[in-house]
């Protein structure tokens, strides 16, 4: 142990029950179920990166990350999200060794645990890879020079044209009246402002106030007395 200390240089101590910890595992599966929590937050990330820069035309597009490989083997100037492709990957084979180091510490029998070889070299690789992973998604996709970048016009329009914003104005002009802009709105295809402006629920300068990117941030902010009869 003493040895092992000074390679690691982390302070190494023998179980203190020695019999137990020949045919109990258990403490490799929780170090492992640590392992496996950050492996599925990131793989989530990657999937958040990869739908919000999908696109420019059928998807959100909503982001723009760092083009490292040119192009596509199936079609051209297409421009693959890869690092967060490959941290997914890694993910999912981190996520699948949690399983190998379960069913090795599951096959114990009695007062010993032979599968422990299994479960060294899952854990080692998984601690290898996913560090390998961090370390590229950091580096290559998050923390570069240009690196993912926001298409603030995208995002607006995915903003004032969505009829979910009319729930935002119930504060402003009643539940009625946002249930009756909704359906226009969905109708029409009209923008929730300019059905509201048509049935003059709130003037120019009114929704200008209301949908500013600091009051969106902080909803229903000072709500106006409506009158309608339906709300009563």
């Amino acid at each position: 142990m003493k040895k092992l200390a000074e390679v690691t240089g982390f302070p190494c101590v023998p179980a203190e029950d020695l019999i137990e910890a020949t045919s109990d595992c258990g403490a490799y599966v929780m170090v492992h179920g640590a392992l496996k929590r950050l492996a599925v937050k990131m793989s989530k990330i990657c999937n958040d990166l990869r739908l919000l820069s999908s696109g420019p035309r059928a998807g959100l597009n909503e982001i723009n990350l760092p083009e490292l490989q040119a192009g596509s083997s199936i079609m051209p100037a297409k421009v693959n999200p890869v690092v967060p492709e490959v941290v997914n990957q890694v993910c999912f084979k981190v996520i699948g060794n949690d399983t190998t180091v379960t069913m090795a510490a599951e096959a114990g029998q009695l007062q010993l645990n032979v599968m422990e070889p299994v479960i060294g070299q899952a854990m080692f690789e998984s601690v290898h890879i996913l560090t390998n992973a961090c370390y590229n998604l950091l580096e290559k996709c998050i923390n570069v020079t240009n690196g993912i970048t926001a298409n603030k016009e995208v995002c607006e329009g995915y903003v004032y044209n969505s009829i979910g914003i009319v729930t935002y104005l119930n504060p402003f002009i009643g539940h009625h009246n946002g249930d009756i802009v909704g359906k226009i709105c969905a109708e029409t295809g009209k923008s929730v402002r300019e059905v509201v402006l048509e049935r003059g629920l709130l003037t120019e300068a009114e929704l200008d106030d209301i949908f500013s990117v600091q009051n969106l941030m902080h909803p229903a902010y000072k709500a106006k007395r409506y009158t309608d009869e339906s709300e009563q």
